[in-house]
């Protein structure tokens, strides 16, 4: 099957001498891998660089099989902010969130779209509230949705949080997210709770019952918030 398509660099490994395999997310074709050759010379390892834009070329028999890409450049993300280690691992642990959870050639234009609006909020300063709510997007649209505005209350401190018992679980919300209000101040504390409400969303929901290992980098974004 021939196709081409534009995507977003998820992964990449070295195979064999000079070629990678790498997993991209296209917009039509949802997660694909594929191979390519000579990805480990200086011309395209330089823009192999997890979230890059780029354009496609897919070679292959059938699905069954994975394929040879050619690529190219179409935008340059990740170097943008080398100099910003909050931003460089929220990009690869979405980027990595996405490579673990996604299926294999299931299109998801939503996914695909929250993640580029998402690239360019990444330019803002008030950008990881912006995250927080992608990850809440992405696990509603992978199938689970916790109804969090069945929680809302008549509090006016977004600041605080809440316990609420979902499918069984306990989880310490914070009350923004239930009232879909945002603080006016977000302290480290506050974003920290956040992330570890989603995380654990994500881990009981998805990563533990298929037995997958939640990515490093998703770790360690929650952890520069302690």
């Amino acid at each position: 099957m021939n196709w081409e398509d534009e995507c977003y660099l998820l992964s990449k490994r070295k195979f064999r001498e000079n070629a990678n395999i790498i997993n991209v997310f296209t917009l039509n074709k949802g997660r694909v891998p594929g191979i390519v050759y000579g990805g480990t010379s200086r011309k395209i390892r330089n823009y192999l660089q997890i979230s890059n834009k780029l354009h496609i070329i897919n070679s292959s028999k059938n699905n069954s099989q994975i394929g040879y890409f050619k690529t190219e450049l179409i935008e340059a993300v990740s170097p943008n902010y080398f100099d910003d280690k909050y931003k460089t691992t929220a990009l690869t642990s979405l980027c990595s969130l996405l490579n673990s959870l996604l299926p294999e050639f299931q299109p998801n234009v939503s996914i695909y779209k929250s993640f580029e609006k998402f690239i360019n909020i990444l330019k803002l300063d008030n950008w990881i509230i912006p995250y927080i709510y992608l990850e809440i997007n992405l696990i509603k649209e992978l199938g689970y949705d916790s109804n969090l505005n069945s929680y809302a209350i008549n509090q006016n401190v977004p600041s605080e949080s809440k316990k609420i018992i979902i499918d069984g679980y306990t989880y310490d919300v914070p009350i923004y997210l239930i009232n879909e209000k945002i603080p006016n101040k977000i302290t480290n504390e506050l974003i920290k709770k956040s992330l570890f409400f989603t995380r654990n969303i994500m881990l009981n929901k998805f990563f533990i019952p298929n037995n997958i290992t939640l990515p490093k980098s998703r770790i360690i974004l929650e952890n520069y918030y302690n």
